[in-house]
């Protein structure tokens, strides 16, 4: 299954799908639910919600499927784009990465490269010490433009959406590295967990609904569309990794606490001991800096127990690297837990 689930993943984060730019990303999810056999229906807002069937005390996974981009803001003179992050893009991290810029009414997409203005440092002295930030970013197409109407004619406007090479690489000794792990091996995990189901290896204990959200980077991705009668919610994510923190990419992490308060002591407890009694590597951490489509359902005002979970990811909303055994123990824990392990 862990084939599967990288596979998967390396379909699904070469379709570009920053927040409100999802459709194409979704229609492969959907239609790899229905191949899967199940019937999955989609929310006025875009969001995808799955039966994945069982009985009792219904749980929601949630993960996301909308990711980090940009937005052209302006149009410049010189046929340069200024451009305005989607969520928590870092300036830094895409200093120099290539681009593709959808126009709203093209057939396909224009190929550029984000660079500082005056990029060469033979010419500009001051390049090195210079803030990357999104004054001093700018993208180059990759076509002979000189002037805004030269873009302009290319079908490029402000509103058209900048998506950013993932730069995939999977390597020999298990890491995998890219942008966009946040979160489509949540999603990966997700049609993982679908076929280990319907193929017989996972029995469920109680009702568990998949929600996949598309707003999740921006904020508000569950803040609607959760089922009525769901009485728990765990979101499916990324852990994270850095200093003062002891989870690590080989181990599945269980956030205690984030940026919005503690998640639900007993439902925390609960996959704690899972882990435990089932032999799963995992870590349990408080995250300063960081949120959940949980806590975007309880500020909806939904009436639930919450937790978040996911794989160790190191250099998040940047060029980010998990490694196949934190997949491996996030993907473990899921389905132990659903089964009443």
């Amino acid at each position: 299954m862990m084939q599967y689930i990288i596979d998967t993943f390396c379909e699904l984060v070469a379709i570009p799908s920053p927040s409100g730019y999802t459709e194409a990303a979704t229609a492969y999810i959907v239609d790899e639910f229905r191949r899967l056999g199940y019937a999955p229906q989609t929310t006025p807002k875009g969001c995808t919600l799955v039966d994945l069937g069982g009985e009792g005390s219904p749980l929601v996974l949630a993960a996301h499927i909308d990711t980090l981009g940009a937005m052209v803001s302006e149009v410049k003179a010189n046929g340069r784009l200024r451009i305005s992050r989607i969520g928590g893009l870092i300036a830094g991290s895409v200093d120099g990465e290539n681009c593709v810029v959808f126009p709203r009414f093209a057939e396909k997409g224009v190929s550029g490269c984000c660079q500082m203005k005056n990029p060469s440092s033979h010419v500009n002295t001051k390049l090195a010490e210079t803030l990357r930030d999104f004054d001093t970013l700018e993208i180059v197409l990759d076509e002979l433009v000189n002037t805004k109407e030269d873009v302009n004619a290319l079908g490029i406007f402000p509103g058209d959406y900048v998506c950013f090479d993932p730069r995939v690489k999977v390597t020999e000794s298990g890491f995998i590295k890219s942008r966009f792990l946040d979160d489509k091996i949540g999603l990966a995990i997700f049609l993982a967990l679908a076929k280990s189901i319907r193929e017989g290896e996972t029995k469920l204990s109680r009702k568990v609904y998949l929600f996949i959200s598309n707003y999740e980077e921006v904020g508000h991705g569950a803040r609607a569309g959760i089922p009525q009668d769901a009485a728990d919610i765990i979101a499916v994510d990324m852990g994270c990794v850095g200093e003062g923190l002891t989870g690590t990419e080989t181990q599945v992490c269980i956030c205690a606490k984030d940026v919005v308060g503690p998640s639900d002591y007993l439902l925390t407890s609960e996959l704690i001991r899972c882990a435990q009694k089932n032999g799963i590597d995992y870590a349990v951490d408080v995250y300063t800096n960081y949120s959940s489509d949980a806590d975007a359902a309880l500020r909806a005002g939904n009436d639930l127990r919450h937790c978040v979970m996911g794989m160790g990811v190191y250099a998040s909303h940047g060029y980010e690297r998990t490694h196949v055994r934190g997949i491996c123990n996030t993907f473990e824990l899921i389905k132990a837990y659903v089964s009443g392990k």
